[in-house]
């Protein structure tokens, strides 16, 4: 629902009335705000999620390569889904640009501002994430449909959590966005809420339940543990695309503080193959450093915070034509971007 949307929006860190791109812990007035989303009872939700492509466990994230599976064929990019009369709904958006003239920043010194921000030893850890995503959906019988979503997901005392998805399109507020409730694609509001979930306590002292270390080595096996099944762990150090893929999974688990940000940012210049771009705004309009990692006809892109090195979002982009496949050079297959 819209009202639901702007109680949303308005309990983001980066108010209207506030400085411009500020990044830190919502304020009373905005974690009251959100409380009161979650919180607010709701006949239960029965659409169905539209079925993503393969990927990353967990929330399934699009890292897969070209050849990877025939169920691709179905996609074409530019199309897009909407009742006659209605605003165009959500296609495909465009890639992130990296700003023309802007001067790289190399890892190491992102090492050396965020072990800065870590000294100060705030904000801390937090579990649970709040996070806008976008992916290729498909089906095997009917053009892609686009989801859009914003996930809030909130930890209480006695280990029980809630989730809230509302369906929500940065790029065009107040335009439909399109969802598959019923088995059939139709546009529904901006705002409209997917789903409204409590969970009963749980534990778990397994990743990426259990809370992460703040020290790279512990931090790496830490993140081993969510690559890899345990008979195919092994000893090999993880790869960059294992090393991104761990730690978004790990970002749509906890909202990191300052001391694990800067761990995670000590892997990143380990890493091999991650290079740095130059400056981009993400696609909740914050500055940022990008770097970018080629594989297997995919860029990956990762958006870190200037002065805390904190991860701000992942973008993947086709950088291959394949027309059997019906994928241009430059589509975007997945995107998140997390907030505090």
């Amino acid at each position: 629902m819209s009202d639901e949307l702007e109680l949303l929006r308005r309990a983001d860190p980066v108010p209207d009335d506030g400085p411009r791109f500020a990044d830190g812990p919502l304020d009373a007035c905005a974690e009251q705000r959100l409380q009161r989303l979650l919180s607010e009872p709701r006949p239960p939700h029965r659409a169905r999620p539209f079925p993503a492509l393969p990927g990353r466990t967990g929330r399934a994230r699009l890292v897969w390569g070209l050849a990877a599976s025939a169920v691709v064929l179905v996609i074409t990019v530019n199309a897009v889904l909407g009742d006659p009369g209605t605003s165009r709904a959500v296609a495909a958006p465009r890639p992130l640009t990296v700003r023309s003239g802007s001067v790289p920043v190399p890892l190491r010194d992102m090492v050396a501002l965020a072990d800065a921000a870590a000294a100060a030893g705030s904000p801390g850890l937090r579990k649970g994430t709040h996070v806008q995503s976008w992916s290729l959906g498909m089906s095997d019988d009917k053009p892609p449909v686009t989801l859009p979503e914003e996930r809030v997901v909130r930890w209480r005392a006695d280990s029980s959590h809630t989730e809230v998805v509302v369906a929500t399109d940065p790029r065009r507020p107040g335009r439909p966005v399109l969802t598959d409730a019923g088995g059939e694609p139709h546009p529904v509001a901006d705002g409209h809420v997917i789903s409204r979930t409590t969970y009963p306590p749980m534990w778990s002292d397994a990743p990426p339940e259990a809370p992460p270390p703040h020290t790279a080595a512990r931090l790496r096996a830490y993140l081993t543990e969510i690559a890899r099944p345990r008979a195919d762990r092994g000893a090999a150090p993880l790869s960059t695309a294992e090393l991104l893929d761990a730690v978004a999974e790990l970002l749509d688990h906890w909202t990191l503080g300052t001391r694990e940000s800067a761990a995670v940012v000590r892997l990143f210049a380990g890493s091999r193959g991650l290079t740095p771009a130059g400056e981009v705004t993400d696609r909740l309009g914050r500055p940022g450093h990008a770097y970018v990692y080629d594989t297997r006809g995919v860029r990956h892109m990762l958006i870190l915070q200037p002065r805390t090195g904190a991860v701000l979002g992942m973008e993947e982009t086709f950088t291959e034509d394949a027309p059997e496949y019906g994928v241009k050079a430059g589509a975007v297959m997945s995107y998140s971007a997390w907030m505090r």
